[in-house]
């Protein structure tokens, strides 16, 4: 490593109760410290979905929670086998999702989503029954296991006489995915192609939708708590009244915090303040990671912290730099011509301890995409 930071005092930062124990509960229940154990498909099943929007990223969210050196090829060879799915299951992006939860999930899901949507299929003056007749072309086009790309389907599209832009043509694309047409097929090199749900999901479980609801609730509580309804309702996309449903149907537990009121399920065990004071944990977690991206309270973990560089370090849309649950800076990747160069701005200085950890997470995210590193601290 060069360009180190200069060293701060090399004892423990400190971090507020209030914030640490909330910030320790919630890095213990994404798996991220201490990682999983599993493949990758076991834990997007215990996640109950995680945000793929930037695909190579989202790997990375994946490896980082499991324990080994679980690599990019590892998920990819998951993906290709359709062992984890992609689609928009809840809100209108990108997630992945497991097979065997993708059928009950946008049965519950689907609709709000759709809602979400309807302004932007209004705006580019796509008709109900020009995205019903569209999803049934897809499905003719992909029967027989094909799979084909967005720009394949689009050309199927064409020739039935439906011409669409690029932007139409995504939306219609979702349109079919959250009626449960179509998900993930497996990549044709760097290309996604789509594939017919039922192909790649046969045996998906359909579940009534209290049984849905509340199996969607214990899973976000489990893996995401402790949490507030607002976050439960920004992640899932259900509304208010049936997130409260939810927890009251999984004897969920709160207790109030910072002025708000977080809730748990009811088998979870509380951080409490002692182990607080063990040594600091440095991750780089990739935009749009579950632990940022999932919570719509931030007073636990803010995303705007300090200052780095020329202004404010705003991360929800920016790697981050996370050291005992805080965001404590933002990371970028670059070109080298013989490494991976991998660049992490820090708001504050960093202990000696902190620098070495910053080095192993690099290290770490190196050995996930088979590369060597060189890194720098500014």
């Amino acid at each position: 490593a060069r360009g180190l930071s200069p060293s701060a005092s090399d004892a423990s930062a400190v971090t507020h109760p209030l914030d640490g124990e909330i910030a320790t509960e919630r890095l213990r229940n994404q798996g991220i410290v201490p990682p999983r154990r599993g493949r990758p498909a076991e834990l997007v099943a215990r996640l109950g979905a995680v945000q793929a929007q930037e695909y190579p990223f989202a790997k990375w969210a994946l490896a980082l929670r499991l324990a080994g050196d679980t690599t990019d090829a590892d998920i990819e060879e998951d993906f290709h086998a359709g062992r984890i799915l992609r689609t928009h299951v809840l809100r209108p992006t990108w997630h992945f999702v497991a097979p065997d939860d993708i059928g009950w999930m946008l049965e519950l899901t689907g609709p709000r989503v759709h809602r979400h949507l309807a302004s932007y299929t209004r705006r580019r003056e796509l008709e109900t029954r020009t995205l019903t007749r569209a999803a049934a072309l897809f499905e003719r086009a992909l029967g027989g296991g094909r799979h084909l790309t967005r720009a394949e389907l689009g050309a199927v599209l064409a020739r039935a006489g439906i011409a669409l832009d690029n932007l139409q043509l995504a939306l219609t694309a979702i349109y079919a995915e959250l009626e449960g047409v179509i998900c993930s097929g497996p990549r044709r090199g760097t290309k996604f192609t789509y594939a017919l749900l039922s192909g790649r999901a046969p045996g998906t479980r359909r579940l009534p939708r209290d049984e849905a609801l509340a199996e969607l609730t214990r899973r976000y509580f489990a893996s995401h708590g402790p949490a507030t309804v607002r976050d439960f309702v920004w992640w899932s996309s259900v509304t208010a009244a049936d997130a409260r449903r939810g927890l009251d149907m999984i004897g969920a537990r709160q207790h109030a915090q910072h002025g708000l009121t977080y809730w748990r399920t009811a088998g979870a065990r509380a951080v409490v303040s002692s182990s607080l004071t063990v040594r600091p944990t440095v991750r780089l977690l990739p935009i749009y990671d579950e632990y940022l991206v999932s919570y719509r309270d931030r007073i636990a973990v803010p995303h705007t912290s300090g200052t780095a560089g020329s202004g404010p370090t705003t991360v929800t849309f920016r790697h981050a730099l996370v050291i005992s649950g805080q965001v404590a800076g933002t990371w970028n990747t670059g070109a080298h011509p013989t490494r991976l160069s991998i660049t992490v701005t820090p708001v504050r200085p960093l202990t000696r301890t902190e620098q070495r950890d910053v080095q192993a997470a690099a290290t770490r995210y190196g050995r996930f995409l088979g590369r060597e590193i060189l890194l720098t601290v500014v």
